[in-house]
């Protein structure tokens, strides 16, 4: 996760239970094209965090981070982050399942405790145990994180896994999810691989994905409609992935 800035909320009152989505970020190749592609496109604005991470507002609440990559090898991507009470804990049950730590919990100075996991099909995500950072200032709104799909391969295997790690939030009574998983089928590139797409709210997708175009970007996949809404998959001008949604 980004380095984080003190947040006016704390855990408790965000409401991210274990399991919740509760923060984002991407690592870029260049933070400064980023600020420029999205600043434009969702209107976010932008301010150093600390180290070299760059803080994003959407209306002036905290909805995201951009990150520099530290190693060109590795990929520009849109990292989503799970929250926890317990990142050492969860790390443990995470392999425990079949999945893999690739980064132990290590603390982010006061703001929380961070770590980097996969599940057993190889999807990278991400553990926030939150202190004064708890996550998301604001989401389910325009120009913020609105859901994050799954796209596995073995359904079975994904269900069992974040069934068992994330119970209460996915399929407990009072369950509200804010991500889900589809398989990957004969429709989509045989090189694939299992990963979580972040998806960002928006009012209007045309308009959306027309500045796409004209910044640079692509439209992976038009907008289709899925069962949380009116979807469309899109790269950014350095590759990261990242979907579209009205609701």
């Amino acid at each position: 996760m980004a380095e984080s800035k003190p947040s006016a909320t704390d855990a408790g009152d965000a409401g991210f239970g274990e399991g919740v989505p509760c923060w984002v970020d991407a690592q870029l190749p260049d933070v400064e094209a980023g600020k420029r592609f999205y600043g434009e496109l969702f209107g976010w604005t932008f301010e150093a965090g600390r180290g070299s991470s760059t803080w994003v507002y959407s209306e002036g609440r905290a909805v995201a981070a951009l990150t520099p990559k530290r190693d060109g090898r590795m990929p520009t991507v849109w990292t989503v982050y799970f929250a926890t009470p317990d990142a050492f804990a969860l790390a443990g049950r995470i392999r425990e399942a079949g999945g893999q730590v690739i980064t132990d919990p290590v603390p982010v100075d006061t703001y929380g405790t961070m770590a980097l996991a996969a599940d057993p099909e190889g999807a990278v995500f991400g553990l926030w145990e939150g202190d004064e950072h708890a996550g998301f200032e604001r989401r389910h709104e325009p120009g913020s994180f609105a859901w994050v799909e799954l796209y596995a391969r073995d359904t079975k295997v994904a269900d069992d896994f974040y069934g068992e790690l994330f119970h209460d939030t996915l399929l407990g009574p009072d369950a509200a999810p804010d991500f889900g998983r589809v398989a990957i089928g004969e429709v989509f590139p045989a090189e694939m691989p299992p990963h979580f797409l972040v998806h960002f709210q928006v009012v209007d997708p045309d308009a959306v994905l027309g500045t796409v175009i004209r910044l640079g970007g692509r439209i992976q996949v038009p907008p289709f409609e899925a069962s949380y809404g009116s979807v469309a998959v899109v790269t950014d001008n350095q590759g990261a992935s990242f979907a579209v949604l009205q609701r």
